[in-house]
């Protein structure tokens, strides 16, 4: 089992887009969450983050949760939504550092290796965050598994 946990700041965005992605391509032995560096326990994902869920056909039940040790411990790949996140993660824990990448250096995007957020933006920016977000996670499941072999 691959127990995959993508974390951005608040887990109402990106990070709750990612895990409902990665889960509607129902992979054999990956499991998935996500959790937010400074996110408020319980809140719903935001409505654009639904409606471009809703809109790709990608049914998600979400309620945010803080990033936590026991999340950490859980995970055997951590994903970021950006450096900052990476790197607030590797001062709280700095054990995890052979399995915390961000989202964009997993997959070998080196250039800029953050991913926009789309909070308070427009439905068209979500629309974007999606589409970037289901690219990048298309190459890091080929990652995964050709690992694997």
């Amino acid at each position: 089992m691959q127990r995959i946990l993508f974390v951005c700041t608040g887990n109402t965005c990106r990070s709750p887009m990612a895990e409902a992605i990665l889960k509607s391509k129902k992979i054999d032995g990956v499991d998935v969450k996500s959790a937010g560096i400074y996110a408020a326990m319980g809140s719903e994902a935001s409505a654009h983050a639904k409606k471009v869920l809703e809109d790709n056909h990608i049914e998600h039940q979400h309620s945010s949760s803080l990033l936590d040790r026991e999340s950490v411990q859980w995970a055997d790949l951590i994903l970021t939504m950006t450096g900052s996140h990476k790197h607030a993660i590797l001062q709280q824990y700095p054990e995890t550092s052979s399995k915390v990448f961000t989202l964009k250096e997993f997959t070998g995007e080196h250039y800029d290796v953050d991913v926009v957020d789309p909070y308070g933006g427009s439905l068209d920016i979500y629309q974007e965050t999606f589409h970037e977000l289901d690219k990048l996670i298309t190459k890091a499941i080929e990652k995964i598994q050709s690992s694997q072999c």
